[in-house]
């Protein structure tokens, strides 16, 4: 099967036999064998090289597959440790705001589990994407997952300092720009919580809160984003809150498919992320 794969993929006999280190005779004896035990033919000899048959052509993208998945296995196994690779869509604001800080704990003491991040706005399916986990931002309200609670997130109206500075009252925002997330009652629960009647909002709107806090920091207008993610903006003072009112829209959870086993790797991240986060762990 291997010589078949090589010689369909190059189309000669002659470049398979030397990829795999045989002599090009090995190689068209056991393509030969193949085809009877198989009872058909896998190639057409031409005049100049080699044709693959309908069935070759139904046979090939199999085995590619098939050695692609065993040769990546098999590189997993390096220095007497088997290497687990996770994949992780992570919405952008908790990866830049929270999880960055923290990677390199996670490979000082998981130094056999290699990460590879992805970045996302919420809008994830980990089936089609190939995730072994995602972590989102919303209130549990995923039933083909397993959800377990990383952080609450309140929001919080942030600005940059000129525009604070002129902020007296929550009533003062009617005279700002307020910028807009892509989840349309945000403003709106935060005027209650303040105890205002909300207003036709014209900000712009943005799919990804770092962009729509940059937005903020550059004076465009004031947010509404979660302060824990962006602590150092607010710590060097380019940010700013403008009020103490807070209200909660949800909260950042690490998800997995219920139909996924979870992998020795995916429990060391799971328990890890808990016990960065600081909190008793819940999961549904």
């Amino acid at each position: 099967m291997r010589a078949f794969e090589a010689s369909a993929r190059h189309l000669s006999f002659t470049r398979a036999a030397h990829e795999l280190n045989v002599t090009q005779a090995a190689v068209n004896q056991q393509v030969h064998a193949l085809e009877e035990r198989l009872g058909v033919p896998l190639f057409k000899r031409l005049p100049r090289g080699l044709g693959v048959t309908d069935e070759g052509h139904a046979l090939l993208p199999v085995l590619s597959d098939a050695f692609g998945r065993i040769e990546a296995v098999l590189k997993q196994f390096e220095g007497g440790h088997f290497h687990e690779v996770l994949t992780v869509g992570v919405v952008g604001t908790f990866a830049v705001g929270w999880l960055m800080a923290r990677l390199r704990d996670f490979r000082q003491t998981h130094p056999f589990v290699k990460l590879r991040l992805l970045t996302h706005n919420n809008l994830v399916d980990p089936a089609s994407e190939g995730l072994d986990f995602a972590i989102r931002f919303g209130a549990d309200n995923w039933p083909a997952t397993h959800n377990t609670h990383l952080l609450d997130a309140p929001l919080a109206a942030l600005c940059a300092p000129e525009i604070a500075r002129r902020l007296k009252t929550p009533a003062d925002l009617a005279c700002e720009v307020l910028l807009r997330s892509y989840r349309a009652d945000d403003w709106t629960d935060w005027f209650a919580a303040a105890g205002l009647e909300p207003w036709t909002l014209n900000g712009p709107v943005f799919d990804s809160s770092r962009l729509m806090v940059e937005a903020a920091v550059q004076g465009t207008g004031v947010a509404l984003a979660p302060p824990a993610m962006f602590v150092r903006k607010l710590q060097t003072g380019v940010l700013v809150r403008a009020f103490d009112t807070e209200v909660s829209t949800g909260s950042y959870w690490l998800t997995w498919l219920r139909s996924r086993r979870r992998a020795p790797g995916m429990r060391l991240f799971q328990e890890w992320l808990i016990t960065q986060a600081g909190q008793p762990a819940r999961s549904s």
